[in-house]
């Protein structure tokens, strides 16, 4: 069981969404999808070399697959439906199309750090079963895309309303600002690493534009992403009627609140992934050991959260 136990909080946000009858037809499809995509794109790979670093090219497109399948089966305003789905393509867009890069380059015929650090952990956790801990962790990967990831998105696009309101512009307004600023995180880390090679210096610390102001600004903004989501999704909640669940036999009138919650749980579920499980902590694991001066950059700039620079 310790081996299945994260997959847990997955499964009951699923069952949730598939417990739903105005989501029923929508998850059973957007699961299978994301199914026939992991199994042939990730998980057979996987077994096949044993390495995790499939997920990048599975997890992006997975979200491309559930923004067409939110819009073509949708039942809410179409062009809400199509602006939460074109949010989705795009942020799947914007990983998918680098890591099929990486991939026509071969840098997937090695392992990525993060996913190493995932080996650590595992040993720490007595996870001697490396293949069935590898598969777990990808499965996890193609669940998040039917569950706690697709319930905001699949609320927005059932709102049948052709008025927006102001929440809804927040939300999309932050969606948009942090986009922006992840792809310019990604673009000033890039550029710092073609000067530093052709300077020919190496394990240089990556300190300028946005990553001053913290060590992983592309990690919170695509935190961001998700939270502003969270918040163009709410009004489009509020206009649910209420659900009745039923779940292990058990029939809910509470639905609505078991939804907000789930809603909610996608905040907490993308910080702990960007931060513990493949993000900050993993990267800097491996930072310290190769980069000189990261301890002292550790030092003096936020982790997660931007923020002005420390003095030491």
């Amino acid at each position: 069981m310790n081996y299945f136990r994260p997959l847990l909080p997955y499964f009951l946000v699923l069952l949730v969404v598939l417990s739903t009858s105005i989501f029923l037809d929508i998850g059973l499809i957007n699961l299978l999808g994301q199914s026939i995509l992991f199994a042939l794109v990730v998980c057979i790979p996987i077994w096949r070399t044993g390495r995790m670093s499939y997920v990048d090219i599975g997890w992006p497109w997975g979200l491309v697959l559930l923004g067409l399948i939110s819009f073509i089966f949708s039942d809410g305003y179409w062009l809400r439906s199509l602006i939460v789905s074109l949010v989705v393509i795009f942020i799947g867009l914007r990983m998918g199309l680098g890591a099929l890069k990486m991939w026509r380059l071969g840098l997937l015929n090695r392992e990525f750090p993060r996913y190493e650090y995932q080996r650590v952990l595992w040993k720490e956790e007595g996870k001697d079963n490396t293949l069935l801990a590898l598969q777990i962790d990808a499965i996890s990967q193609g669940l998040a895309n039917a569950s706690f990831l697709a319930l905001p998105v699949f609320i927005i696009a059932s709102n049948t309303s052709e008025t927006f309101v102001l929440l809804e512009m927040i939300g999309l307004s932050i969606w948009l600002l942090a986009f922006i600023l992840e792809s310019i995180a990604d673009f000033q880390k890039l550029e710092f690493l073609k000067k530093m090679k052709k300077e020919g210096k190496q394990r240089q610390v990556c300190n300028v534009g946005l990553w001053k102001y913290c060590r992983h600004p592309n990690y919170f903004y695509e935190w961001m992403v998700w939270n502003s989501l969270i918040i163009a999704a709410i009004p489009s909640w509020l206009t649910l009627e209420p659900i009745r669940i039923e779940l292990f036999g058990n029939d809910y009138s509470d639905g609505l609140l078991l939804t907000l919650i789930c809603i909610l749980y996608t905040s907490r579920a993308m910080y702990k992934t960007l931060v513990f499980t493949t993000g900050a902590v993993p990267s800097e694991y491996y930072s310290l050991q190769k980069r000189p001066g990261y301890k002292e950059y550790q030092q003096q700039t936020n982790r997660f959260f931007p923020g002005p620079r420390r003095l030491i």
